[in-house]
């Protein structure tokens, strides 16, 4: 395992309060180890300042995120962009994560194809008791601003169609 150098801002696309983890201690071709300490006042925050059982998968989906980032970043690349495709199953053992707690999440990546999906097996534990579990499927495309690029009828984009140029 290696450890990371670069402050999780840059290895998310994520700004501000969209971020959750809080650092990544190490990673390898295949791993990640991060963490999250849980905060009130976020935007997602219940009311006593704990956060619902549901953000574990966004915690665990953003371990992976660094983990890219981590791999471009030592590649000489920017990180880009990644998607949260879905689970089939996410095994929560926790009404809710309660406010100071420190989550530890580890994502080990279990399958990956050349156009970009792959298949993670998270964990979330505190204090090594095993909170939540998931098998995480994602996609990175090859260029994520040409993915998420938006395009009007005929392909063109929107700057191109002659209703969105500016009248001389």
């Amino acid at each position: 395992m290696t450890a990371c150098v670069w402050p999780v801002a840059r290895l998310l696309p994520h700004a501000g309060d969209a971020i959750l983890i809080d650092a990544v201690q190490d990673w390898d071709a295949v791993s990640v180890t991060a963490s999250a300490v849980v905060r009130p006042g976020t935007p997602y925050s219940d009311e006593d300042g704990s956060l619902p059982p549901w953000i574990g998968l966004e915690i665990m989906a953003q371990a992976i995120g660094a983990w890219a980032g981590c791999q471009a970043l030592s590649a000489g690349t920017e990180a880009g962009l990644g998607f949260l495709l879905g689970t089939r199953r996410y095994d929560c053992r926790v009404e809710r994560f309660l406010p100071g707690t420190r989550l530890d999440v580890r994502a080990v990546q279990s399958m990956h194809d050349p156009g970009g999906m792959g298949i993670f097996e998270c964990e979330l534990s505190a204090g090594g008791q095993r909170l939540a579990h998931a098998r995480l499927n994602v996609y990175r495309p090859a260029d994520g601003r040409e993915f998420t690029r938006e395009t009007a009828p005929g392909g063109n984009p929107p700057s191109a169609r002659p209703q969105d140029q500016a009248a001389p």
